[in-house]
C-alpha cells in the first residue's frame, strides 16, 4: 500500500511540476518576446525620427540653395538695373548734346540766313517769288515799248504785281563804253519814266552777252532773294502767268534749270564758267555737270502764229513764243502785238492764277 501510495504521489508531482515548468516557461518566453519586441519597435521609431530629421535637413539644404540662387538671381538683376540706368544716363547726355548742338547749327544757320538775306549795301534784300531780267539794248527803245504795250504791265501795274505776287520784270542794261554818255543819259531818263530798269555793273556790247547774261544773275541774287531767276530777249512774248504757274510746280525742288534744251553735244569738260560766243550756250554750259535738275520744257519755245495760236485754242497755252529762224519774233517792234492778240493768256490771267 506504502508502495502505491508514493508512486501515486510521485506521479501527482510529477504532472505539477510538469505543469508549473510548462507555466513557468511559457510567462519566460512572453517575457523574452516582449523584451526583444520592445528594442525592434525603439529602434524603428529611431529611425523614423533619424529619416525626419535627415528630410529636415534636406529641405534645409534645398531652401538653402533655393535663397542662394534666389540672391543670385537678385544680385543679377540688381547689376541689370544698375546698367540700366547707366545707360539712361548716357542716353540722357547724349540727347543732351544732341539738342545743344542742334541749337547750335540752328542759331548758325539763322545768322548764315540772316546774312544771306542781306543785300550789297547791308540793306535787307526783298524775298520775291522770281525775277525777269529782259536783255536789251541801248538801241532797242522801240522794242522795249512794245513788250511795255503787250506783256509787261506797266506803272502801278508794275509795283502792284511786285507786291502782290513777287514777280520783279526789269529790263536788264549795262553802261556804254565812255562814261556818262547822251546813250546812259538815255536810259536814266526812260527809266525815270517807266522805273523798269535793273543797270549793271558792264560795258554793253553784243560780243559781251555772256558777260552780261553772268553779271545779270549776280545782281540779281545780289539785290534781291527769289526763288527763280528768269533771263529773256526783248522780241520775246512772254505769258506771265504761264510762268509763273509753270515755276511753281518746281517749287520743291533744291536746284533746277528749265528752258527748251537744243540738240548737240553735252559740254561736260570744259573752264569753269567759260563765256561762248551765243549767252544761251554759255548759260546751258555753265549749269551742265553741277547739281542741277535740267528740266526742257517746250511749252518755252513755241513759235509764232499759227504754231502758239493751235496751242492756246487747244487749251495749253504757251509760255514763250518767238520765231526759230531769227532766234526772237522777227520784226518783233510790228509782229509782237499781233502775237500777243493770237497767243496771249489774257490780261487777268497773271492775277487770278494761285502760285
Amino acid at each position: 500500500m506504502k508502495g502505491r501510495v508514493t508512486t501515486k504521489a510521485s506521479v501527482k508531482w510529477i504532472l505539477f511540476l510538469c505543469v508549473f515548468c510548462f507555466a513557468i516557461g511559457t510567462l519566460f518566453s512572453n517575457r523574452l518576446w516582449d523584451s526583444s519586441a520592445e528594442p525592434n519597435g525603439q529602434q524603428l521609431l529611431s529611425q523614423r525620427r533619424h529619416e525626419q530629421v535627415l528630410q529636415v535637413i534636406n529641405d534645409d539644404s534645398t531652401t538653402n540653395k533655393n535663397l542662394s540662387h534666389n540672391n543670385d538671381a537678385m544680385d543679377e538683376v540688381l547689376k541689370t538695373h544698375e546698367a540700366i540706368q547707366s545707360l539712361d544716363k548716357s542716353v540722357a547726355m547724349l540727347q543732351m548734346q544732341l539738342a545743344a548742338s542742334r541749337s547750335s547749327q540752328e542759331m548758325s544757320l539763322d545768322s548764315s540766313a540772316a546774312v544771306s538775306t542781306l543785300s550789297r549795301d547791308g540793306s535787307a534784300k526783298q524775298k520775291v517769288f522770281m525775277v525777269i531780267g529782259i536783255n536789251t539794248a541801248f538801241s532797242s527803245r522801240k522794242r522795249r515799248d512794245s513788250i511795255r504795250e503787250t506783256w509787261m504791265p506797266q506803272g502801278k501795274k508794275l509795283m502792284q504785281l511786285e507786291r502782290d505776287k513777287g514777280i520783279i520784270v526789269r529790263f536788264m542794261i549795262g553802261q556804254s563804253a565812255t562814261s556818262n554818255s547822251i546813250l546812259d543819259r538815255a536810259i536814266d531818263s526812260e527809266d525815270a519814266q517807266h522805273k523798269d530798269f535793273l543797270r549793271l555793273e558792264h560795258v554793253e556790247g553784243y560780243h559781251e552777252l555772256s558777260a552780261k547774261t553772268k553779271n545779270f544773275f549776280s545782281t540779281a541774287v545780289a539785290k534781291w532773294d527769289a526763288e527763280f531767276y528768269v533771263k529773256v530777249d526783248d522780241d520775246v512774248h512772254v505769258n506771265l502767268g504761264m510762268l509763273a504757274s509753270t515755276l511753281a510746280r518746281h517749287r520743291s525742288k533744291p536746284r533746277v534749270y528749265i528752258g527748251c534744251m537744243k540738240s548737240g553735244p553735252v559740254l561736260s569738260q570744259r573752264p569753269i564758267l567759260h563765256k561762248y560766243a551765243n549767252e544761251d550756250v554759255s548759260l546751258g554750259a555753265w549749269f551742265i555737270g553741277l547739281e542741277v535738275e535740267l528740266i526742257d520744257d517746250r511749252n518755252m519755245c513755241c513759235g509764232t502764229p499759227p504754231d502758239c495760236e493751235w496751242k492756246a485754242l487747244a487749251g495749253n497755252v504757251c509760255i514763250a513764243s518767238f520765231d526759230w529762224s531769227c532766234s526772237g519774233i522777227c520784226k518783233s517792234v510790228e509782229k509782237i502785238k499781233f502775237v500777243h492778240e493770237k497767243c496771249g493768256e489774257g490780261d487777268e490771267s497773271v492775277w487770278s492764277d494761285l502760285f
